[in-house]
């Protein structure tokens, strides 16, 4: 770097007293490559880590010419090595993508094997019971044939199997031991994280289990608090923090972040001085921003709250706030900044053992004091009635358990926040169980009309799966519940991706994704929350369609982040869907619409089916993308499906 600057000088100088002299030496070979190397190596972007060329100039200074050839040897070297470690590091995600890709083909080979050889065993049994009877040769040749293509499908299915344990035991074995010492030691992280996340999968679906459920929702933002969140998305808003730090360069990181985040502070203390000086000045007056470390940790937990009560909301401003939090994390950012600003998230379950009141969570009051109220097409004197008896719940939930450590306003604050939960339940965990119903009011798995059938062909009208009518009923059906299990656990999820991301040793890598410049980074709690639902998912259901393969920390979902936008994005794709459908017996009440529906579709009923089928048919195809790695059948593949189908 040093040799970069010194000849950045002499280069200048140079050329100013070559154009003072008359004539321009800028068309010779040995400027030209030097010019070249300097604009390789400079990082124009970021002038605030750096010296400014123009500043240092110095006037009619003559220089050594064998000066300014060294100097252009070592920037010459130092590129050189700058491009070499970009190589290497671009080789080597390379290489580890491939390799990922390699494995989920091999699963996903793996899967396909067993769906034949359960396929080759059900038309076995089904021949021995048809053709038992018979005698002719024919029978019994074809007879024959089923049973040899049971044992070839069985054969085929236990050798993949066997193939991917030694390659699992071959990449063991050629990982270095600090390496695997390392993943040890991030698993171990993740398991211990992750407790939380085994209580996904052992936890019942349908229940209202509001001690679990309380672990995980925060609690609701004070008038105080939302002062403060005003502070953050003000100074969020004018952050450029991942473009001055998410970018390839050999300039030093760990200085850039903690540039960036110092900034950060000095602009929230300067809008709380703007809002109120008094307050203000007892913040910073003879201060350093470690003495206020509590003030900024209540300031980032509060933006992480609200973000998740509302998902909605902070859409650019949260990534940019929990890849701050993240850099904050790292062991050498940490010396610099010399304090932490990361904080755990206040939660009900939290506030109340603290104060040593979770009798509320226990009460069986809690539903009443919590419950949605649904309007519907309710007379208006049932909903105020509802409305009444749950004031009336709350109200009395709050005197019960009110004492001298918890006063009825914070009682009534986890009442509201649970209440919270419960309607974020109702607007994205609703659609998806109607829609499942409506998949299961107007298909069946084993009956079809022709012009309703689900079947779908593998390179026709976009389709890149090939289902019979059967199939795809029970490929559409699992995906729903997958998704209606992953919406009723969001907020777990969105505890345990918090988690994975914020936590002190899982670093990330910068690549590109094909998407730009993404942190990609391993996340497992939630890989292991997902893996929990996936199996409680095939054991309600009693068989699995397609892939089981999740893409968590990899180019397709590159974080525990991007994960939890993906999913979010679900009731915004069924909503509408439902909205339409519950309104087309309506519309029937209007002559010209029933009339229109009558002739184009042959009534209601056929409207409603004409739509289900195009959704359930090619929201479901594995379209999306030109390969099975990115789109397909497997968990990230089928909502790329339905991205693609909303297109």
């Amino acid at each position: 770097l040093s040799a970069c600057l010194l000849f950045s000088v002499v280069f200048l100088m140079q050329q100013s007293k070559d154009s003072r002299s008359g004539f321009s030496t800028s068309g010779t070979p040995e400027n030209e490559a030097a010019k070249e190397a300097l604009n390789a190596v400079l990082d124009s972007t970021n002038d605030e880590e750096g010296v400014e060329v123009a500043d240092m100039v110095i006037g009619d200074t003559p220089v050594d010419k064998s000066v300014s050839n060294e100097g252009s040897r070592s920037t010459i070297t130092e590129t050189s090595f700058y491009r070499e470690q970009k190589a290497r590091i671009e080789a080597e995600a390379q290489a580890q993508d491939k390799d990922q890709r390699l494995q989920v083909a091999h699963t996903q080979l793996i899967e396909y094997a067993s769906q034949q050889a359960r396929d080759a065993a059900q038309m076995k049994e089904q021949g021995e019971v048809v053709l038992k009877e018979a005698t002719d040769a024919n029978s019994v040749k074809l007879l024959d044939m089923i049973q040899q293509h049971e044992i070839e499908a069985s054969a085929f299915h236990r050798q993949q199997c066997s193939d991917l344990e030694k390659s699992k035991q071959a990449a063991v074995e050629a990982t270095p031991k600090a390496a695997q010492e390392k993943m040890t030691e991030s698993e171990q992280n993740g398991q211990n994280g992750s407790d939380d996340a085994s209580l996904i999968s052992e936890a019942p679906t349908l229940s209202e289990d509001y001690l679990e459920r309380a672990k995980y929702i925060p609690l609701r933002l004070s008038l105080n608090d939302r002062r403060l969140l005003r502070l953050l998305e003000a100074a969020l808003n004018v952050s450029e923090y991942t473009d001055r730090v998410d970018i390839i360069s050999y300039r030093s990181k760990h200085h850039r972040i903690n540039q960036q985040l110092r900034d950060m502070c000095s602009i929230l203390c300067g809008l709380v001085v703007a809002q109120n000086y008094k307050k203000g000045k007892d913040l910073i007056e003879g201060k350093e921003f470690k003495d206020n470390s509590e003030f900024f940790q209540d300031v980032f937990e509060i933006g992480r709250r609200h973000k998740i009560l509302n998902p909605e909301k902070m859409r650019t401003e949260y990534g940019k706030l929990l890849y701050m939090l993240m850099d904050s994390q790292l062991a050498e950012v940490q010396n610099l900044l010399e304090f932490k600003c990361v904080r755990s998230l206040r939660t009900v379950h939290s506030l109340l053992s603290e104060k040593g009141a979770e009798g509320v969570l226990k009460d069986d009051l809690i539903a009443t004091a919590t419950e949605e109220i649904k309007a519907g097409k309710r007379r208006r004197y049932e909903i105020q009635n509802d409305i009444r008896m749950k004031e009336k719940a709350r109200e009395m939930l709050a005197s019960k358990y009110s004492s001298r450590l918890i006063s009825k306003d914070e009682i009534l604050n986890c009442l509201y926040s649970i209440g919270d939960n419960n309607s974020y339940l109702l607007y994205n965990r609703d659609p998806i169980d109607k829609m499942i119903a409506l998949l299961q009011k107007y298909f069946s798995p084993t009956e079809y009309e022709s012009s309703f059938s689900l079947a779908i062909v593998g390179g026709v009208d976009g389709a890149r799966l090939s289902h019979s009518h059967q199939r795809q009923y029970t490929f559409v059906l699992q995906s729903l519940t997958l998704w209606r299990e992953i919406s009723h656990d969001m907020y777990k999820l969105w505890y345990l991706a918090e988690q994975d991301i914020l936590a002190d040793k899982n670093r990330y890598t910068l690549a590109d994704t094909g998407q730009g410049l993404n942190r990609i980074q391993r996340a497992p709690s939630v890989y292991k929350a997902i893996s929990g639902i996936i199996s409680r998912c095939q054991k309600r259901i009693g068989s699995w369609v397609g892939s089981s393969v999740v893409h968590l920390g990899d180019h397709n979902v590159p974080n525990a982040l991007m994960f939890i936008d993906k999913y979010t994005q679900v009731p915004r794709i069924l909503a509408p869907i439902v909205l339409v459908i519950e309104a087309v017996p309506d519309l029937c009440q209007e002559p010209a619409l029933s009339s229109y529906f009558e002739n184009a579709f042959g009534g209601v009923e056929n409207v409603v089916k004409t739509i289900l089928a195009d959704f359930f048919r090619h929201a479901f195809d594995g379209s999306g993308a030109d390969n099975f790695f990115d789109a397909g059948s497997c968990i990230d593949g089928r909502l790329t499906s339905a991205w693609n189908w909303c297109s």
